[in-house]
């Protein structure tokens, strides 16, 4: 058996996860071209530009990823920040302002907390995941026309909502990405996905993979995997407790044989690890801090 884990963002964490260190350390590693995690499923499956929106939607016709941010005014600029607090009922009230002010041309809807998606008449999209603006200026992300006319009236129709009332980043607009519609057909190289992200899902689901909620920690994965063969995990944000639910019995299970080779994918910073069993007794080989790894 052969699991994967998608690990985003992993080696800039500070806490010190020991079993992950190890793993790291003892393991084979290979250096390929950074990119983000979102371009690493697509070119998994084959594709260089995942139709995000029509994956998440699950449904035909012409699809985007449409997710909530919050546009900062700065002194000189403006930023695009995460929106906070954002739960089920001011989502959908949301949603309807939405819905009812661009009828007969969009439909918005929420497939995640934080990811949306929007129908729309097919044009151009060259703009980079949601994770990949947070933090940048808005005038260095924009996309080409016609989409920041539809950005502006996105803004127009949510300005001063009720439903961000007493919020420190209520959402005030969407970004837009991952246009397309559904792909004739999709191959992925696995045969389950673990994962709570819309779009891990979506992914699943088009390749005719059964998703995989994604369970606390390795031990339910590995009791839920159906078989031999290639699994992946999306485990999600990093955090110390993530180092005893998961990279610990994965660890474990690759010392007793259960688990024939663990690979983790740390994509923004262009690194795999290979495991297998053999690769452990190379003792010499010292579990050093994550951020190490992120140096050629």
């Amino acid at each position: 058996m052969h699991c994967e884990l998608m690990l985003p963002g992993v080696l800039a964490a500070h806490a010190r996860l020991p079993a992950l260190e190890l793993l790291l350390a003892r393991g084979r590693a290979s250096r390929v071209d950074p990119q983000g995690a979102t371009a690493w499923l697509g070119h998994a499956c084959g594709l260089d530009a995942l139709p995000a929106g029509a994956l998440c939607a699950g449904e035909t016709g012409f699809w985007l990823r449409a997710d909530p941010v919050h546009y900062r005014l700065l002194r000189d600029r403006i930023v695009i920040a995460p929106a906070t607090g954002l739960d089920a009922p001011t989502a959908q009230a949301l949603l309807a302002t939405l819905n009812q002010h661009f009828a007969n041309r969009h439909a918005f809807r929420a497939v995640g907390a934080h990811a949306w998606v929007m129908s729309s008449a097919p044009a151009p999209l060259d703009a980079p995941p949601t994770a990949e603006v947070l933090g940048r200026d808005l005038a260095e992300c924009m996309p080409a026309a016609p989409w920041p006319v539809l950005l502006n009236e996105i803004q127009m129709a949510l300005h001063e909502h009720p439903a961000n009332e007493g919020r420190e980043l209520g959402v005030n607009g969407l970004w837009l990405w991952g246009a397309g519609e559904l792909p004739a057909a999709l191959r992925a190289p696995w045969r389950s996905i673990a994962s709570d992200d819309p779009l891990a899902r979506g992914i699943a689901r088009a390749a005719g993979i059964e998703p995989l909620a994604l369970p606390r920690g390795a031990p339910a994965w590995l009791a839920a995997l159906p078989g031999e063969g290639r699994h992946l995990a999306l485990p999600g944000a990093l955090d110390a407790a993530m180092d005893e639910a998961w990279f610990a019995p994965l660890l474990a299970a690759l010392r007793s044989g259960r688990l024939g080779m663990l690979s983790l994918h740390a994509p923004e910073a262009g690194l795999a690890v290979e495991a297998v069993r053999l690769d452990l007794r190379r003792f010499w080989r010292r579990a050093r801090p994550l951020e190490s790894h992120a140096h050629r």
